[in-house]
């Protein structure tokens, strides 16, 4: 298959999930489920925007475009904050649809002009901002009150017993930390240039910890014993009434989607702070595992000596390796997932939730800002932890061991978790 063609697929899937996503009443899509979400008529206008922008525009907002200047900045991310979003004067979705569709038509004529030996950077680009947008709207989805709008999601693989709590040793040494544009030329800014770092032995969590492991961290007083929080941590916790993951309800349900079940022992557990993480894991007599540390359990191969480009090796994300996609709306049980294992035999690093580290975000050396210099940038230095692995929600077509998320760590509508790493 051609470039081309890969990119014409990639771009039609993101765009047959996205128009799922916004398939309700104009009084839904304008509704803003919470002041951290757009109401998600400005998710829908704001993806076409940025598609018209980087792919017929060239990337320059004074060149003029096919929405009034005025209307085209209501869709600016750094000037409109998400709470603000809902009473400024937005496209009715009618319009933005017709707005979308249009703009696709011109980007893939386009395509289809893009040069044989190109890697269509920028068109990877738009690919990968729609498929984040697209799990940015299912977190503002997941906090909507109201009657259920989806089913309960696709069936997913049974787990396996006796995977939960377990570790795998990863051997000190050094590995190659990142990725390139020949070998993953579609990955952004954040993951170059690739370069070699030594670290030191360590253990990781063999499988996420699940809501079962949650639930005894919960009985054992773990939210009201400030021994295992961080000073801002317990701040936090105290200030935002702090007593279980989100959307738990105290009888051992919990709400998904507007849907109310009983809180699934071995799924992994979601929906957790990273202050959460931070004070799960020393009950657990563990830590967090940095960044780095998580990209060699997922990538390296010691054996090779060299990158796998996903944990199992070089085939392409399948259900039977990962879940992704959003269609489960949920994790997988633990365990689910023995083929999908890295060369250390660590599972479900790719799929099911993103798992907050210790890292801040900070540019690997030699970082050099990307065509869209306003991607990571503006975040270094600022007060966020990375998340590695993604989620079910994250698609299979933007999804790397190098894909770098960040979030603030009081942030828990994104679809986090947590896996525990071990001094050796």
């Amino acid at each position: 298959m051609t470039t081309r063609e890969t990119l014409a697929q990639q771009l039609t899937r993101a765009r047959e999930r996205t128009l799922r996503l916004v398939d309700f009443d104009d009084a839904e899509l304008h509704r803003q489920y919470s002041p951290l979400m757009s109401p998600l008529v400005w998710d829908l206008a704001h993806i076409g925007q940025q598609e018209e922008l980087w792919l017929l525009r060239g990337g320059n907002s004074d060149f003029p475009g096919m929405l009034d200047p005025e209307v085209d900045r209501l869709y600016d991310a750094f000037v409109h904050s998400r709470a603000s979003r809902v009473d400024l004067p937005l496209l009715p979705p009618t319009d933005a649809r017709t707005y979308c569709a249009t703009v696709r038509s011109r980007a893939l004529d386009a395509l289809d002009s893009l040069d044989a030996d190109d890697s269509g950077f920028n068109f990877g680009l738009v690919i990968s901002h729609e498929n984040q947008h697209d799990e940015t709207m299912l977190q503002a989805l997941s906090l909507r009150d109201g009657p259920p709008l989806f089913d309960t999601g696709m069936a997913l693989p049974a787990g396996r017993t006796g995977v939960a709590g377990t570790s795998v040793l990863i051997p000190g040494g050094s590995f190659v930390l990142g990725v390139d544009e020949l070998t993953e030329p579609h990955s952004l800014d954040n993951e170059r240039p690739p370069h070699q770092v030594d670290v030191a032995s360590f253990r990781i969590g063999r499988v996420p910890v699940t809501n079962a492991e949650w639930r005894e961290f919960i009985d054992d007083g773990g939210y009201q014993q400030s021994r295992w929080w961080s000073e801002r941590g317990w701040v936090h916790r105290q200030e935002a009434g702090l007593t279980a993951p989100q959307y738990w309800g105290p009888d051992g349900t919990r709400t998904r989607f507007g849907h109310i079940e009983t809180i699934p022992a071995d799924e992994p557990v979601q929906h957790v702070t990273f202050f959460e993480a931070e004070a799960y894991a020393a009950w657990a007599g563990a830590r967090l595992p940095t960044e780095i540390e998580w990209e060699k359990a997922c990538a390296w191969d010691p054996a090779a000596g060299s990158r796998r480009r996903f944990p199992w090796g070089t085939s392409e994300p399948t259900e039977a390796l990962a879940n992704l996609g959003g269609e489960a709306r949920r994790p997988a049980p633990v365990g689910a997932y023995p083929a999908g294992a890295s060369a250390y035999g660590v599972e479900q690093m790719l799929g099911d939730v993103w798992e907050w580290t210790t890292s801040p975000l900070r540019p690997w050396p030699g970082f050099t800002p990307m065509v869209y210099d306003r991607y990571t940038e503006p975040f270094f230095d600022g007060d966020y932890r990375v998340l590695r692995g993604g989620s079910w929600a994250v698609s299979a077509d933007i999804l790397r061991p190098s894909f770098r998320n960040w979030d603030h760590p009081i942030r828990r509508q994104i679809f986090s978790g947590v896996r525990l790493a071990w001094d050796v």
